[in-house]
Protein backbone atom coordinates (compact mmCIF):
# COMPACT_ATOMS: atom_id res chain seq x y z
CA UNK A 1 0.00 0.00 0.00
CA UNK A 2 1.24 3.31 -0.63
CA UNK A 3 2.02 5.63 2.08
CA UNK A 4 2.30 9.67 2.24
CA UNK A 5 5.33 9.93 3.92
CA UNK A 6 6.74 13.47 5.30
CA UNK A 7 10.79 13.07 5.24
CA UNK A 8 12.91 16.33 6.34
CA UNK A 9 15.79 17.24 8.27
CA UNK A 10 15.08 19.37 11.42
CA UNK A 11 17.48 20.86 13.76
CA UNK A 12 17.33 19.91 17.41
CA UNK A 13 16.25 23.30 18.34
CA UNK A 14 13.40 23.05 15.90
CA UNK A 15 14.55 24.63 12.71
CA UNK A 16 14.35 23.03 8.85
CA UNK A 17 17.30 25.67 7.36
CA UNK A 18 19.58 27.88 8.56
CA UNK A 19 19.08 31.61 8.69
CA UNK A 20 18.31 33.81 5.31
CA UNK A 21 17.35 30.68 3.13
CA UNK A 22 17.27 31.87 -1.10
CA UNK A 23 16.78 30.54 -4.15
CA UNK A 24 21.05 30.73 -3.98
CA UNK A 25 21.16 29.55 -0.35
CA UNK A 26 18.82 27.21 -0.72
CA UNK A 27 19.64 25.56 3.15
CA UNK A 28 20.11 28.91 4.99
CA UNK A 29 23.26 30.07 6.35
CA UNK A 30 24.74 27.22 8.14
CA UNK A 31 21.56 25.04 7.01
CA UNK A 32 24.44 22.11 5.45
CA UNK A 33 24.91 21.37 9.10
CA UNK A 34 21.65 19.43 9.12
CA UNK A 35 21.96 17.80 5.96
CA UNK A 36 25.45 16.16 6.71
CA UNK A 37 23.91 12.53 7.12
CA UNK A 38 22.71 12.89 3.23
CA UNK A 39 26.55 13.23 2.24
CA UNK A 40 28.29 11.39 4.94
CA UNK A 41 30.47 8.55 3.91
CA UNK A 42 29.48 6.51 7.15
CA UNK A 43 27.68 3.40 6.39
CA UNK A 44 24.83 3.64 8.10
CA UNK A 45 23.92 7.37 6.60
CA UNK A 46 24.30 5.72 3.53
CA UNK A 47 21.91 3.30 4.63
CA UNK A 48 19.15 5.72 5.64
CA UNK A 49 19.80 7.44 2.43
CA UNK A 50 19.15 4.34 0.17
CA UNK A 51 15.93 2.71 1.87
CA UNK A 52 14.91 6.34 1.79
CA UNK A 53 15.17 6.63 -1.90
CA UNK A 54 14.63 3.10 -2.67
CA UNK A 55 10.85 3.65 -1.51
CA UNK A 56 10.21 6.53 -3.51
CA UNK A 57 7.60 6.16 -5.84
CA UNK A 58 6.89 10.19 -6.15
CA UNK A 59 8.49 12.90 -4.22
CA UNK A 60 5.97 15.99 -3.55
CA UNK A 61 7.83 19.40 -2.83
CA UNK A 62 6.25 23.34 -2.50
CA UNK A 63 7.50 25.70 -4.97
CA UNK A 64 9.84 27.19 -2.76
CA UNK A 65 11.46 24.62 -2.86
CA UNK A 66 11.69 23.63 -6.63
CA UNK A 67 13.16 26.84 -6.95
CA UNK A 68 16.18 26.29 -4.59
CA UNK A 69 15.96 22.75 -6.55
CA UNK A 70 15.84 23.63 -10.45
CA UNK A 71 17.82 26.89 -9.48
CA UNK A 72 21.37 27.48 -10.69
CA UNK A 73 23.40 26.10 -7.73
CA UNK A 74 20.50 23.45 -7.12
CA UNK A 75 20.68 19.61 -7.87
CA UNK A 76 23.19 18.76 -10.52
CA UNK A 77 24.44 15.11 -11.44
CA UNK A 78 25.79 14.28 -7.59
CA UNK A 79 23.80 16.21 -5.94
CA UNK A 80 20.28 15.84 -5.63
CA UNK A 81 17.49 13.28 -4.38
CA UNK A 82 18.80 9.95 -3.78
CA UNK A 83 21.78 10.94 -6.09
CA UNK A 84 23.70 7.50 -6.93
CA UNK A 85 20.87 5.96 -4.63
CA UNK A 86 17.89 5.12 -6.72
CA UNK A 87 16.41 5.70 -9.98
CA UNK A 88 14.66 9.18 -10.43
CA UNK A 89 10.87 9.16 -9.26
CA UNK A 90 8.12 11.76 -10.41
CA UNK A 91 8.11 15.13 -8.73
CA UNK A 92 5.03 16.68 -7.97
CA UNK A 93 5.73 20.59 -7.37
CA UNK A 94 2.78 22.30 -5.58
CA UNK A 95 2.18 25.60 -6.80
CA UNK A 96 0.03 29.07 -7.32
CA UNK A 97 1.80 29.11 -11.57
CA UNK A 98 4.42 26.24 -12.79
CA UNK A 99 7.68 28.00 -13.41
CA UNK A 100 8.30 29.40 -17.54
CA UNK A 101 10.99 26.86 -17.51
CA UNK A 102 12.70 24.10 -16.04
CA UNK A 103 16.21 24.00 -15.90
CA UNK A 104 16.58 20.04 -14.81
CA UNK A 105 14.76 18.52 -17.91
CA UNK A 106 16.14 14.88 -17.06
CA UNK A 107 13.26 14.86 -14.12
CA UNK A 108 9.55 14.03 -14.89
CA UNK A 109 7.83 17.13 -13.12
CA UNK A 110 4.14 17.74 -12.79
CA UNK A 111 2.93 20.98 -11.39
CA UNK A 112 0.15 21.20 -9.72
CA UNK A 113 -1.82 24.78 -8.87
CA UNK A 114 -5.27 22.96 -7.55
CA UNK A 115 -3.79 22.63 -3.63
CA UNK A 116 -1.77 20.09 -1.72
CA UNK A 117 -4.71 17.44 -1.39
CA UNK A 118 -4.62 16.98 -5.31
CA UNK A 119 -0.50 17.06 -5.50
CA UNK A 120 -0.92 14.21 -2.71
CA UNK A 121 -3.74 12.29 -5.56
CA UNK A 122 -1.55 13.33 -7.89
CA UNK A 123 1.65 11.62 -6.58
CA UNK A 124 -0.02 8.67 -5.23
CA UNK A 125 -1.02 7.74 -8.70
CA UNK A 126 2.79 8.15 -9.42
CA UNK A 127 3.74 6.11 -7.26
CA UNK A 128 1.06 3.10 -7.23
CA UNK A 129 2.18 2.83 -11.07
CA UNK A 130 5.49 3.16 -10.04
CA UNK A 131 4.98 0.34 -7.75
CA UNK A 132 3.09 -1.72 -10.31
CA UNK A 133 6.18 -2.01 -13.01
CA UNK A 134 8.20 -2.85 -10.37
CA UNK A 135 6.79 -5.06 -8.60
CA UNK A 136 7.60 -3.48 -5.18
CA UNK A 137 5.37 -1.27 -2.92
CA UNK A 138 6.61 2.21 -3.42
CA UNK A 139 5.66 5.45 -1.33
CA UNK A 140 5.15 9.01 -1.95
CA UNK A 141 7.47 11.41 0.16
CA UNK A 142 6.59 14.78 0.96
CA UNK A 143 10.19 16.05 0.67
CA UNK A 144 9.11 19.28 2.21
CA UNK A 145 9.79 22.36 2.34
CA UNK A 146 8.78 22.93 5.94
CA UNK A 147 5.50 24.67 5.40
CA UNK A 148 4.51 22.33 2.38
CA UNK A 149 5.10 19.37 5.46
CA UNK A 150 3.34 21.42 8.01
CA UNK A 151 0.56 22.06 5.74
CA UNK A 152 0.07 18.11 5.10
CA UNK A 153 0.27 17.77 9.00
CA UNK A 154 -2.43 19.87 9.54
CA UNK A 155 -4.77 18.53 6.56
CA UNK A 156 -4.00 14.92 7.97
CA UNK A 157 -2.82 13.88 4.57
CA UNK A 158 1.04 12.17 5.98
CA UNK A 159 0.32 8.50 6.77
CA UNK A 160 4.47 8.49 9.10
CA UNK A 161 6.96 11.43 9.71
CA UNK A 162 10.83 10.41 9.47
CA UNK A 163 12.89 13.32 10.90
CA UNK A 164 16.64 13.82 10.56
CA UNK A 165 17.85 15.16 13.70
CA UNK A 166 20.75 17.63 13.21
CA UNK A 167 22.98 20.19 14.99
CA UNK A 168 21.38 23.71 15.93
CA UNK A 169 21.98 25.98 13.47
CA UNK A 170 20.40 29.04 14.62
CA UNK A 171 21.35 30.80 18.29
CA UNK A 172 19.12 30.78 20.65
CA UNK A 173 19.25 33.33 23.94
Amino acid sequence: MTRIIADISVSLDGFVTGPDPSPDNGLGTGGEALHTWAFSDDPDDRQVLREAAARSGAVILGRHLFDVVDGPKGWDDNVGYGAGEVGKPAFVVVTNAPPESVRLTGLDWTFITTGLPDAVTAARKRAEAASSDSGKDLDVILMGGGATIGSALDAGLVDALTLHLGVPVRNVS
